[in-house]
């Protein structure tokens, strides 16, 4: 009975040992099953990691190999750190300078006038263990990483067949979301949503499209 004890808290503690080992990493760390769909139409499947620094994926079968955004036209994850199905497009922009070129961009939320994209980023965490990145209380990212970095975003709105960076200043939210200004001032205000979080942000967006149709 001592021995099945042993076994069984030894068991516990290797599972709670994995368990930290994921909270301490990003969802670009680690391995997601996934898809990848090539731009010649080619649909791949294994397990995905994605760099959105470089612009890269990879994909894990029976080896490792890695593609860049030129090559990929979209690929999808399934991230079991924090649930949920993500999407991501190549699509071309100038990340620096006039030259456009194609990047990965994840896709929060699209409708027929405007979809919201995102770039993740790991930055230096320098505003204390309280504040979750700008994340808010979406369950879909799970607890804050204590590391001393936190995963940040780039918000994009794509409208009209173009890519806009979003500056997170409230102001330029409804230049980006023109014609409703009172209708999405009283919705953020009654579901209490802010203008620089990911999740609230989605919300906005996908109420936005809903007031167009």
């Amino acid at each position: 009975m001592k021995k099945a004890s042993l076994l069984f808290s030894f068991f516990l503690l290797s599972l709670m040992t994995v368990m930290a080992q994921n909270q301490n990493q990003f969802p670009s760390q680690v391995w997601h099953k996934g898809n990848i769909f090539m731009v010649d139409g080619t649909a791949l499947s294994g397990l995905v990691k994605y760099d959105m620094d470089n612009n890269l994926v990879q994909l894990q079968s029976e080896t490792v190999t890695t593609y860049t955004a030129s090559n990929v036209a979209t690929f999808e994850i399934y991230d079991e750190t924090y649930g949920g199905i993500r999407k991501f497009y190549s699509l071309p922009y100038a990340l620096n300078g006039n030259y456009e070129t194609p990047i990965f961009f994840e896709v929060l939320t699209q409708g027929d006038n405007i979809a919201l994209l995102c770039r993740e980023y790991i930055a230096t965490d320098t505003r204390g263990m309280n504040n979750w990145g700008g994340m808010g209380m979406n369950p879909f990212w799970g607890p804050p990483n204590f590391s001393g970095y936190r995963l940040a975003f780039n918000y994009y709105f794509l409208k009209n067949g173009r890519l806009e960076k979003y500056s997170m200043k409230k102001k330029d939210l409804f230049a980006m979301l023109p014609g409703y200004d009172d209708e999405i001032s009283l919705f953020m205000r009654k579901n209490r949503l802010e203008h620089d979080k990911r999740g609230d942000l989605l919300r906005i967006a996908a109420y936005y499209n809903e007031l167009q149709n």
